[in-house]
């Protein structure tokens, strides 16, 4: 992620768009995986997309909301 902070009401709308994009990455996952024209090399490219969606939300998440006080 960038060093430059961001206001929280930036980071929640990004925090949104991520979450978002993550729902419908599950969706078409989920679509490509029921598909008889399986394309495993695109569902893997999906799969990984969705794992570093996952992070950068669990790292807005924390700068939004950190378990430790200041």
């Amino acid at each position: 992620m960038s060093d430059i902070p961001l206001p929280h009401n930036a980071m929640r709308a990004r925090l949104g768009q991520l979450e978002l994009e993550h729902r419908d990455l599950d969706a078409a996952i989920g679509r490509l995986s029921e598909s008889a024209l399986q394309d495993e090399l695109q569902l893997r490219r999906l799969k990984k997309r969705k794992l570093l969606l996952k992070d950068q939300i669990a790292w807005l998440r924390r700068q939004i909301d950190p378990d430790v006080p200041a």
